[in-house]
């Protein structure tokens, strides 16, 4: 894990700009680690702030050999690769890294620990942390976090990768900023990253996943007024299992649609479109509660990505959605969350 004094440098070559670095950018954005440098040959020497927003002064460097002039003791590999894999051109910069004495946190599928290579440089006091690795002795899903006192709000979505996770540590902060006993329960690569602590949930057998749920939400539960649960996945995308586990191991009281403004179809798989989000809220809500097996969680708010858009194009698209849906909208990350914390504490 990484410790609270310990330099981080991020690796996430053509991810500044690109489709695949989330995990690096959540961290620049939400991480309260000291990041001393991210690692990107695409923008290496521009502006961190001008490019992605993010009130961060971090420089961008173009490689490994460049970053250890500032002294990290662990490289945070800051890229979700589709199927998880290490691309091969990166093998020189975790390389060096290592060679220089430098620890490794790994959110691919690729398990940095059971290559005997890297292995094989590692010095007394390194680690190589796999994020995604499958915790020991599962449950299987009992239902039981319905019996928790504490709000537990899960954010779902139209498609992957739209801001599920952003919109929960948002939720989080607002609601700690109001005094609430609030707990973000990271479920993903970036947000056992940047909280510390979660499950990979993309890496634990099906049979075990909403057992893996619940086990975590029962540990954290007890003490807290409110859960905010990552979301992953989406009902809507083919290639997505995740949602449903989710559902039943958090057994929600509410949840939080997220969704890209102006995004019609499914990424990667444009002959899928994305329903109207007054249809996909009804998906959502019905599924949830299961005919009445499980108790009813509203959908309390639409969360809405816009970074993509201009100020006036977002507020018109913010606009929209709050018509077409009838429900309270914003953009978490631009406006901040409290108009969403308002609307599920106000049906609680």
């Amino acid at each position: 894990m990484i410790q609270p004094d310990q330099k981080v440098t991020i690796l996430m070559h053509e991810g500044i700009r690109g489709l695949h670095g989330k995990t690096g950018l959540a961290m620049l954005r939400f991480s309260n680690a000291n990041i001393v440098a991210v690692i990107d040959r695409e923008c290496a020497g521009k502006s961190l702030v001008e490019l992605t927003g993010i009130p961060r002064q971090v420089p961008i460097v173009a490689s490994t050999a460049e970053a250890l002039q500032y002294e990290p003791d662990v490289l945070a590999i800051g890229i979700a690769k589709l199927g998880g894999e290490l691309p091969e051109d990166w093998r020189e910069d975790i390389r060096q890294a290592i060679a220089a004495g430098v620890s490794i946190a790994n959110g691919l599928h690729y398990r940095l620990k059971a290559d005997p290579e890297l292995n094989a440089l590692l010095k007394p006091g390194q680690w190589l942390w796999d994020v995604r690795e499958e915790p020991p002795n599962l449950p299987v899903g009992t239902g039981q976090a319905r019996l928790l006192s504490c709000l537990r709000v899960l954010t779902v979505g139209t498609d992957m990768a739209v801001g599920k996770m952003s919109t929960s540590l948002e939720l989080n902060r607002a609601s700690l900023k109001r005094g609430l006993r609030s707990k973000f329960l990271g479920t993903g690569q970036a947000g056992i990253m940047i909280s510390g602590s979660g499950i990979p949930l993309d890496a634990i057998r099906v049979d075990f996943a909403a057992g893996a749920v619940e086990q975590l939400v029962m540990q954290a539960g007890a003490d807290q007024d409110i859960l905010h649960v990552e979301g992953q996945g989406s009902f809507f995308n083919p290639a997505s299992t995740a949602t449903l586990p989710l559902m039943r191991g958090s057994q929600p009281t509410h949840l939080v649609l997220v969704h890209r403004a102006r995004q019609t179809h499914i990424r990667r798989y444009e002959n899928f479109s994305i329903p109207p989000l007054r249809e996909v809220v009804k998906v959502y809500e019905t599924v949830v509660a299961a005919g009445g097996t499980f108790a009813p969680a509203k959908v309390a708010a639409i969360a809405l990505n816009t970074a993509h858009l201009d100020n006036m194009d977002a507020q018109l698209a913010i606009e929209q959605a709050g018509i077409e849906t009838g429900l309270p909208c914003t953009d978490p990350i631009r406006f901040g969350a409290d108009l969403i914390l308002d609307a599920i504490l106000r049906n609680s």
